[in-house]
């Protein structure tokens, strides 16, 4: 493994912790860790990453430990990955951060969403590395007869610059047709969540770092039975299932994908579909695992991608989770105001979970905002997604315009500020709307 600290770095884990869990990652892929190399940087060498002389010393360890893999910690561009390779040795792979997770997220996506998704990530993320890929096999080829020669009466070419233009543009259809695939699937999953709307159950997203025992409370909350286990990104395609609150009102709980330092920008648009069931939530449920050393840095971590994906602004609930282990439980409780309405838990026990159900059906009450509105009947996309998104207490359907109290989630409520009123105030003038 090569780790890398640069001046400027604002990563939420410091180095030696960002390499334990790359070590973790790598063993999640199957790989065996023979030993590590660290390097501080200003900012990255234009050529490979590293400094010259660090890429040599690399070299040395990878011989004397028989290794055949050179994990780096960061993303490398293609430009690195092609001078290092060349550096290293053809013997030795050259894998990034990544790639890694990329690998990861392909053995573990069990649907065939899942799936599409991972096929994507992996095919943005190769696409332009594709140049050291078939400059190799160009000299395998050796340069001589075979695939050399004249294409389209453009002169002579070379085998790798031929291949890699077919392959660029095989590549390029592969990507639109998942795209497509992905969309039909984004349109499927809003039509299911607009049914949930109108069904008027509220919907809780877990969320959280990796590994901070998300699948272990939806099991404990919900006896859904889904895959538990001590690694990285054990579980990938969204699990959803109804739970009881205290007060007899269900919810539906949706257990997503773990967050992650460096989460490959790729991954993050290739699971828009899976994302938008965090977007759309009425709560967030931030499981932390309250036991980790860099459990603070792993939360901001999560905060950033939620406000990366547009759901920072969504109400949440954090169970400071695994206090189960915890040879001192005060130290769980003492965290609690560094967080929004904390509950310390633990998953595995169901100790704290009655008190976590009792604290999600008051947030969950506390989100929804009193919305009385006339919305005229031109407007009827608007009052569509008023009874989508609120519950709905009354209609009074006047000569031009419908009147409609009820609650909406905070999310949606300023959706309706145009057509807001007070009791006996006349209605407003009609006006364009952006839902039409």
């Amino acid at each position: 493994m090569v780790g890398v600290s640069l001046g400027q770095e604002s990563d939420a884990l410091p180095l030696d912790a960002s390499l334990r869990e790359l070590a973790l990652l790598a063993r999640t892929a199957g790989l065996e860790i023979v030993g590590y190399a660290t390097q501080n940087l200003a900012h990255p060498d234009r050529k490979t990453f590293i400094g010259s002389g660090k890429v040599e010393e690399v070299k040395a360890l990878a011989s004397d430990q028989l290794a055949d893999i050179v994990l780096f910690d960061d993303e490398l561009n293609p430009r690195h990955q092609r001078e290092l390779e060349k550096t290293l040795g053809e013997e030795i792979r050259v894998i990034d951060r990544t790639a890694l997770i990329l690998d990861i997220f392909a053995q573990h996506a069990q649907t065939r969403e899942g799936a599409l998704q991972v096929e994507l990530a992996q095919y943005e993320y190769r696409l332009p590395r594709l140049t050291r890929a078939w400059t190799h096999l160009a000299r395998q080829a050796g340069g001589g007869a075979g695939r050399s020669g004249s294409v389209g009466g453009v002169g002579l070419r070379g085998p790798g610059e031929t291949q890699l233009e077919v392959d660029r543009r095989e590549i390029g259809r592969r990507i639109a047709h998942l795209k497509e695939e992905l969309e039909a699937v984004r349109a499927h999953r809003s039509r299911y969540r607009a049914r949930r709307r109108r069904a008027k159950v509220p919907t809780v997203a877990l969320v959280g770092y990796t590994n901070a025992g998300k699948s272990t409370l939806l099991n404990q909350l919900t006896d859904a039975n889904v895959l538990v286990a001590d690694q990285l990104f054990a579980t990938l395609d969204p699990t959803t299932r109804r739970i009881d609150l205290p007060g007899g009102q269900q919810a539906l709980v949706t257990d997503t994908v773990g967050f992650i330092q460096k989460l490959p920008t790729m991954l993050v648009a290739a699971f828009r579909a899976t994302l938008e069931e965090i977007v759309e939530a009425d709560l967030l449920l931030h499981v932390v695992d309250i036991t980790h050393a860099q459990y603070q840095a792993q939360a901001e971590a999560v905060r950033e991608t939620l406000e990366e994906i547009g759901a920072i602004q969504i109400p949440s609930v954090t169970a400071l989770n695994k206090i189960d282990l915890l040879t001192n439980q005060e130290t769980a409780y003492a965290a609690v105001d560094d967080f929004d309405r904390a509950v310390p838990v633990s998953a595995r026990t169901g100790e704290g979970v009655p008190a976590l159900l009792a604290t999600l059906e008051q947030v969950l009450a506390e989100s929804l905002v009193r919305v009385s509105v006339r919305i005229p009947y031109a407007q009827g996309k608007l009052i569509n997604h008023f009874h989508e998104v609120c519950q709905v207490d009354s209609v009074e359907h006047e000569a031009e315009y419908v009147q409609l109290r009820g609650r909406a989630p905070a999310q949606f409520a300023a959706d309706f500020d145009r057509f807001a009123v007070e009791p006996g105030s006349p209605p407003p003038a009609t006006q364009a709307s952006s839902l039409e």
